[in-house]
């Protein structure tokens, strides 16, 4: 192409399901169409500029899978070295979209935008939210300056590393907590509040290697989520731990406070060389970490993104944390 276009990849999700009725917003199956039957079904999209398409996968984003991962970032990375990209936007289910987010972030860093949309309307409703969060995703695309991984739904910009779906069926159903979205798309145009992603280290080019040789999650380190709650105790981990497990995020009360019974197996799992780390389980603020924490905070991440974190620094493609 001769002019600056837009590479638009499709990966299934609500925003391409189907249901029965047009009135039936929750019974519906994911990952019925196509983006280009989506984009066909926009006729505005004839007038947000060139772009060109690609389905690079088609699922339910609730079966969001490490060996997907790796296929759409090799596809992200392809698309970012072509000088006549200006962006790229995906289309991408709500469950794992902040996952998703952030490990496209992390391992490919990418100076230009890359902006995540979906739908919690399949495209069947009578009134789908899908188009105009496709033509918002868009707009915010070929914003000049925007730049690193962004999520775009009910008209706010989220970046990679804040957002959270925290509603179940609301249209508006994420937020980036207490730190505030990036900003609004309004009538098709921007309203910043802050600045865009950047890349937090300048190891971009060694984890896009590592993540493309890999050929399926079999490779992939194995990383499970555990809570602290009222009566938790240590069986969870220590099941975990005898499964060969390499490291666990333990969604901490509070400011990072564990249950003593749990806190004990954790250490003790930790001692038998399984990387552990603290996330809060609260939707807003992060662990502030104290003098003499024996166990590493996530750094302001989400639980699940956390996961993602530690996996990628088990895959040595991003650096350790230290207590």
């Amino acid at each position: 192409m001769n002019h600056p276009y837009i590479a638009i990849l499709g990966t299934g999700g609500t925003i391409a399901g189907q249901a029965a009725s047009a009135c039936d917003n929750i019974g519906y199956t994911a990952a019925q169409l196509g983006v280009d039957q989506l984009l066909a079904a926009i006729p505005a999209m004839a007038e947000a500029g060139p772009f060109v398409t690609e389905q690079v996968a088609q699922i339910d984003s609730k079966d969001m899978s490490f060996a997907v991962w790796v296929q759409l970032a090799e596809r992200v990375n392809h698309f970012l070295a072509q000088p006549d990209v200006h962006g790229i936007v995906i289309t991408h289910g709500t469950d794992t979209l902040e996952e998703t987010a952030y490990f496209l972030q992390a391992v490919c860093q990418p100076a230009k935008p890359v902006v995540l949309t979906c739908a919690m309307r399949p495209a069947t409703a009578l009134v789908p939210d899908g188009p105009q969060n496709l033509l918002d995703a868009m707009t915010v695309a070929r914003h000049a300056g925007a730049s690193g991984v962004v999520a775009v739904c009910a008209g706010t910009i989220h970046s990679a590393f804040d957002v959270q779906k925290v509603h179940t069926y609301q249209l508006d159903a994420f937020s980036s907590g207490d730190a505030g979205p990036l900003g609004y798309v309004e009538e098709g145009a921007l309203r910043l509040l802050r600045n865009w992603p950047s890349a937090q280290d300048e190891r971009a080019q060694a984890a896009t290697n590592n993540i493309a040789s890999l050929s399926d999650g079999t490779h992939w380190p194995r990383v499970e989520i555990v809570m602290s709650h009222a009566g938790a105790d240590g069986a969870v981990v220590e099941a975990l731990v005898a499964q060969g497990v390499q490291g666990l995020v333990v969604a901490a009360t509070g400011n990072g406070s564990l249950h003593h019974a749990l806190e004990a197996a954790l250490l003790a799992a930790q001692a038998a060389g399984v990387e552990v780390v603290r996330a809060t389980r609260c939707l807003n603020g992060r662990v502030l970490p104290k003098a003499g924490d024996t166990l590493p905070d996530s750094g302001g991440l989400s639980p699940v993104k956390a996961r993602v974190a530690l996996m990628l620094r088990l895959l040595g493609v991003m650096p350790p944390v230290a207590p």
